[in-house]
């Protein structure tokens, strides 16, 4: 799986998606645009709002212009107190007229932003289910799906009784299904519960970032617990019979003899022993 993933879903209204501009696998920076949505409605709209704010901003202009002449005949009394009053308030109620229409400008074209569905993050495309001509909806199945940064782990399952063997750090070592080389990683996170149904606990390794590893394939993990040096016999040479395992031994004087041996596992090489060999 990828370490963090994030679904990337439509913010604001939704609409109709006029463009995809990205693929599986790529990989994307923050801010980047995944895709994008029809601006068909709201862009006459932008325009209509950045119109009326000129419009308004002349208005405030010539308002403003009214005032300061009255302000200037004041004094020689060629116009009333009234008048000068009324032309000041005027300026004043057209300049906040600009503002509003400004304010509405702006939240058009914050909706217009939106239009854009943009990274989150620096990442990796996992899914895209986003096509040209979709109506996105808000609340509705998420577009893509990213991975940050392209890090990516191993989840999976382990008995109850090998929990207490393990921390984290540990190394490990990954096999994907249908590669022969595994990936090296470490012991990221150990659940803390275990299933009561199953008595299995919760893993995740660490895993390099690599064009192989694709979220949703199949693997194995091992984990080194510890290290120690043991011969190898071949399994021919390993026997048993009531008493135990064991192994025929020549000594010096080329007598053959029989030799208890524990056995901790096997390899392909061969049977591990554990004790009763040098």
């Amino acid at each position: 799986n990828a370490r963090d993933e994030m679904p990337i879903t439509v913010e604001g209204e939704g609409g109709r998606i006029a463009a995809v501009l990205v693929e599986i696998g790529d990989k994307v920076k923050q801010g980047q645009v995944l895709a994008r949505l029809s601006t068909s409605v709201i862009e006459p709209q932008v325009n209509s709002l950045r119109a009326s704010l000129e419009e308004a901003r002349t208005s405030a202009e010539l308002a403003a212009s009214d005032s300061r002449r009255a302000q200037g005949v004041a004094a020689s009394g060629a116009l009333s107190k009234e008048e000068i009053e009324r032309r000041r308030g005027a300026a004043a109620n057209a300049e906040a007229r600009v503002k509003v229409a400004a304010a509405q400008l702006a939240e058009v074209q914050a909706r217009r932003g939106r239009t854009d569905i943009r990274a989150p993050m620096d990442g990796v495309v996992l899914t895209r289910t986003a096509e040209v001509g979709q109506t996105a909806t808000v609340g509705g199945e998420p577009l893509f799906r990213l991975g940050r940064g392209g890090e990516v782990e191993m989840r999976g399952r382990i008995a109850e009784q090998d929990l207490a063997a393990l921390e984290v750090g540990q190394p490990a070592k990954v096999l994907v299904t249908g590669m022969e080389q595994p990936f090296v990683g470490k012991v990221r996170l150990l659940g803390a519960v275990i299933d009561p149904d199953t008595r299995l606990g919760s893993i995740r390794i660490d895993l390099p970032s690599h064009r192989q590893l694709r979220p949703g394939a199949f693997a194995r993990g091992e984990v080194v617990v510890g290290q120690e040096r043991f011969p190898i016999l071949p399994q021919t040479a390993v026997l048993s019979d009531a008493n135990g395992t064991y192994v025929m031994q020549l000594d010096r004087d080329n007598k053959v003899s029989k030799l208890p041996v524990t056995v901790a596992g096997t390899r392909n090489a061969g049977v591990i022993v554990a004790a009763g060999l040098s």
